[in-house]
């Protein structure tokens, strides 16, 4: 009987000292959890308030240093651009501003490039970095991303240099030719030499202009707002209508065919101004007595059908440095050849933007003496219902429109031309 109380005092003896323990182990647990770390101590004490939550919504990059240069607060896009790590800042010239606005609290501003993190190519990052003191302890970064700025820019000021070479050469054209018409007010003939030539002149200026304003037009409207069924083969109609003449004196013959009743979702204007401007390239560049094909047919595609529309000719073709760039504003394969035949530049600029606007994209497939096929992908009406299910079906891609990887017809592709109605 002895043995049991002993045996139940002790068990009633550890159960109160657990019981204490466990009481102790949870205040102290509660004391720990309340306690500040380290880190929140270094930032929470020294940051002011509410800086914390200005820079989170800042677009700029935000660093903030203190007077050791270590960081106390980054932004992720501070981090995404390479301008933190390891909690320093990584670039000289910054942490250098840094230092001289601590020691004399003047703001300073500067821009600079940097190498562009994770790439082996020489491309550089612009930014413009503000440095302004943070309270009596602190320094405050702020770098922007000028790179896209930079390179719109750079396209705007090679696109108005361009423009002006452009109207210079038609303008200076009439202008001597106007003199030599006041010179030869004599002689009837080379009256009416010179003032042919004024008229080439004329035409070829007021084309220069209708296709700025066009291009223009297709950069900053949207074809999309209000867009109908277009119907393929009335855009075909339309577009070999408008080479009808040259290709007649070149006793070309225009081919059109494929799959009937199909419609493309989009602006029927600009969409028969960019067939029509392939089809003229087509007809320019290609020797007499040859043919030139429009074949159009419809591609199944994950988020929706395409309409593959192809301008296939026997020209001269494109060398492979020189379709890289053939939708370039301005570019020409063989500038004498286009001055010659009319050409401004700006046609295939146009296509490519008209494709991109609508959805879809432009690929050329060429070799040199044996021609090309120029061939516009946009989303088929029946597929698409607006903007938003257009751009999911085939998302816009200007800038890869002019790849010439893509699968394309075969090598030979002149007995691919469809003939079932001949336009001569």
């Amino acid at each position: 009987m002895d043995v049991n109380a002993a045996v139940a005092a002790a068990a009633a003896i550890a159960g109160l000292l657990t019981g204490v323990f466990a009481v102790l182990a949870f205040r102290w647990s509660e004391r720990e959890q309340r306690r500040p770390t380290r880190s929140s101590l270094h930032t929470d004490a020294i940051l002011p308030p509410g800086v914390d939550t200005v820079l989170s919504v800042l677009r700029s990059s935000a660093v903030v240093l203190d007077e050791s240069d270590s960081v106390v607060k980054a932004s992720s896009a501070a981090y995404a651009l390479g301008l933190v790590r390891g909690g320093k800042l990584t670039v000289e010239a910054m942490l250098k501003m840094a230092r001289d606005t601590r020691r004399d609290g003047e703001i300073r501003q500067v821009e600079l490039d940097l190498p562009r993190r994770g790439t082996g190519r020489g491309e550089a990052l612009a930014v413009s970095a503000r440095v302004a003191p943070l309270g009596s302890r602190l320094v405050l970064l702020l770098v922007e991303d000028l790179t896209e700025a930079r390179r719109i820019e750079a396209v705007r000021r090679d696109f108005v240099a361009n423009v002006s070479h452009e109207l210079k050469t038609p303008v200076g054209a009439l202008s001597l030719l106007a003199e030599a018409v006041m010179d030869a007010s004599d002689d009837p003939e080379a009256v009416s030499r010179f003032a042919g030539r004024m008229q080439i002149e004329a035409a070829r200026l007021t084309s220069l202009v209708q296709e700025l304003i066009d291009l223009s037009r297709v950069q900053n409207d949207d074809p999309l707002d209000g867009a109908e069924p277009v119907r393929v083969d009335k855009v075909v109609a339309e577009a070999i209508d408008r080479s009808r003449q040259p290709a007649s004196a070149k006793n070309i013959t225009m081919v059109s065919g494929g799959t009937d009743d199909l419609y493309i979702w989009g602006h029927r204007g600009q969409l028969a101004a960019a067939l029509g401007n392939l089809v003229e390239n087509a007809v320019n560049y290609s020797p007499a007595r040859t043919r030139v094909g429009i074949s159009a047919r419809r591609v199944p595609a994950p988020g929706g059908n395409l309409i593959e529309i192809a301008v296939t000719d026997q020209g001269i073709g494109i060398s492979e440095k020189d379709r890289e760039r053939v939708f370039e504003r301005f570019y020409r394969v063989d500038p004498a050849r286009s001055r010659a035949t009319g050409g401004t530049g700006l046609g295939l600029a146009i296509v490519k933007h008209v494709a991109a606007s609508h959805g879809g994209e432009v690929t050329v497939w060429s070799s040199e003496g044996q021609g090309s096929t120029f061939t516009l992908r946009l989303p088929e009406a029946g597929s698409v219902s607006g903007r938003a299910r257009t751009e999911s079906a085939f998302p816009p891609e200007p800038d890869r429109a002019h790849r010439a990887d893509r699968p394309h017809p075969p090598t030979d592709p002149h007995t691919e031309i469809p003939a079932p109605e001949v336009l001569p």
